[in-house]
């Protein structure tokens, strides 16, 4: 892994972020949401995102891209509000790490731990099925 690619990354990223990437694709299971994980890496190019037509990309897949930082709406001081919220609010959904291709490089690992991943795979960014649970990535 290059130095590039050590780079902290954000798990729960949008369309246009830096340096895009397929995580996985979400499906509807009846607990709700469940992510799985891609094997290979995958750019979230123009085109990838279009499969998702004609729904939002965040519908369908979850994407990473480089953690913004002071930038972002949920960052305060060093460190991931969202992050907080996903293991302070969420009960764990699996019992052992997901297999996970940014774990060394996620933010929400590097600042939560194993605790985040046990929880990652039931978040969607956007989950229309259930407005109110995708409320918990929104700011604030």
């Amino acid at each position: 892994m290059n130095a590039e690619e050590r780079q902290v990354r954000c798990p729960s990223a949008q369309p246009g972020m830096e340096k895009l990437r397929v995580l996985g694709v979400v499906a509807p299971t009846p607990e709700g949401p469940r992510v799985a994980y891609l094997r290979h890496d995958v750019e979230a190019s123009d085109d990838v995102l279009a499969l998702a037509a004609p729904v939002q990309p965040t519908e369908v897949f979850r994407l990473s891209g480089s953690c913004a930082g002071g930038t972002c709406a949920h960052f305060q001081g060093q460190r991931c509000r969202l992050a907080e919220r996903v293991v302070s609010m969420l009960l764990p959904v699996v019992s052992a790490l997901p297999p996970c291709r940014i774990r060394p490089s996620c933010r929400w690992y590097v600042q939560e731990g194993r605790e985040a991943c046990l929880r990652c795979p039931q978040i969607a960014t956007l989950d229309v099925a259930d407005p109110h649970r995708s409320a918990l990535a929104r700011p604030g």
